[in-house]
C-alpha cells in the first residue's frame, strides 16, 4: 500500500485539473458533452487512477494503475493540440500548458519502472 498523497506526482497532477478546468472555462458552450468532458475526464483520470492504483493490494496493480494514468496523460496532451487546432486555446495557453503534462509523463514513467 502506498500513500498517494505523498507523491509528488499525484499533487502535480491535482494541480493540472485545476489548470484544466480553468482553460476550459473559457470554451464555446456547445463543447460542453464534446471537448470540455473529453478533457476534464482525462485530467480527473490521471490522480485519481494513481490514487486507486496506490491502495490496491500489490505492487502490480499499483503498476497498472500508473499505466492508465500514464495513458490519460497522452490523450490529454492530444486534445490540448487539437483545441489549438480549433483555436479554442492559443499557443500561449499550450506552451504554458505542456510542460506540466511532459513533467507528469516522466514522473509516471520512473515511477511505473519501479513497479
Amino acid at each position: 500500500m502506498h500513500n498517494f498523497k505523498e507523491l509528488k506526482v499525484w499533487q502535480k497532477s491535482r494541480m493540472l485539473v485545476k489548470t484544466i478546468y480553468q482553460i476550459t472555462n473559457i470554451f464555446p458552450k456547445e463543447e460542453s458533452f464534446g471537448l470540455i468532458s473529453q478533457m476534464r475526464r482525462a485530467v480527473v483520470s490521471i490522480p485519481s487512477n494513481i490514487a486507486e492504483g496506490a491502495g490496491r493490494g500489490t505492487d502490480k496493480d499499483f503498476g497498472r494503475f500508473l499505466d492508465i494514468a500514464y495513458g490519460s496523460s497522452f490523450e490529454l496532451e492530444t486534445q490540448l493540440l487539437l483545441c489549438v487546432d480549433l483555436e479554442y486555446i492559443s499557443e500561449n495557453v499550450l506552451n504554458e500548458t505542456e510542460p506540466q503534462i511532459k513533467e507528469i509523463q516522466r514522473m509516471l514513467y520512473s515511477l511505473k519502472s519501479k513497479y
